[in-house]
């Protein structure tokens, strides 16, 4: 009995040490300072309306779910065959995004930081040294303010919500 109980301890203690990189690493994604966003992406704004628009919204869901996306990764082609769903989606099992490294968009601390402009820029142009590819050719502007306003639904227990928040970072590029 005292062997087995032993035998348990040590499993957690090597799963914790597994674990917990995970977590530190996601908490300190969190709190670092976002890139300031380029000139050429400071003017972009969600239509007005749209943040809370229902149809807007089921739209961006469908977008979000179904549209493939070819790209390079790696010097690799890839295919993103379920959308942004591909890697955003959730694991239910690990209650984490499907893709290691990408971003929680449940995270309430994440994405309340995030500008719209910020928020476009980045799935427009993907995020270089990391897997996140640029949709921008394969999405027009209204399909990419479609998907990022379900998106921010998901910080918001999935239900539609203005994009308000005094925790929006707002740095532009000199």
């Amino acid at each position: 009995m005292r062997g087995k109980f032993s035998l348990y301890i040590l499993s957690f203690v090597v799963l914790s040490l597994f674990l917990f990189p995970v977590f530190a690493q996601a908490a300190k994604d969190d709190d670092k300072p976002l890139k300031p966003v380029p000139k050429a992406f400071a003017d972009k704004h969600m239509p007005s309306g749209w943040w809370t628009d229902t149809k807007i919204i089921a739209e961006g869901k469908k977008i979000f779910e179904t549209r493939q996306l070819e790209y390079v990764y790696k010097r690799k082609k890839k295919v993103a065959k379920d959308g942004c769903a591909t890697c955003h989606g959730i694991n239910e099992k690990k209650d984490r995004p499907k893709k290691r490294g990408a971003k929680d968009f449940r995270s309430v601390k994440r994405m309340n930081r995030l500008s719209d402009s910020y928020w476009f820029w980045r799935t427009s142009e993907g995020v270089k040294k990391t897997s996140m590819p640029a949709w921008g050719k394969e999405l027009s502007e209204e399909e990419i303010w479609k998907v990022i306003a379900y998106e921010h639904t998901w910080s918001h227990g999935n239900k539609p919500a203005v994009h308000e928040h005094k925790e929006i970072e707002n740095t532009v590029e000199k």
